[in-house]
């Protein structure tokens, strides 16, 4: 969302050893949010942004971002498509 799609991450996968069982635990952390942040907007760095290059992503803050993921579950998909503009 910040890099605007300039940066993006790397496709995350686990290579499992022929010996033994696999066992997959999906752990979600959730940090406290200090209230003067929850409201806080996130969006592309504007330094990134052009006319040729612009706003892929809407703003959005923590509170809205979670209570989308909260409803959209766990379904391996990213969210970050929800906030697209197009």
């Amino acid at each position: 969302l910040i890099s605007n799609d300039k940066f993006i991450s790397v496709y995350h996968r686990a290579v499992a050893r022929n010996i033994g069982p696999r066992i997959s635990i999906a752990s979600f952390f959730r940090t406290y949010i200090e209230p003067q942040n929850a409201l806080r907007m996130y969006g592309p760095i504007k330094e990134l942004l052009s006319e040729n290059n612009p706003p892929i992503y809407k703003e959005t803050n923590v509170v809205d971002y979670f209570k989308f993921k909260h409803l959209k579950g766990v379904e391996g998909t990213s969210a970050l498509a929800h906030f697209k503009l197009f």
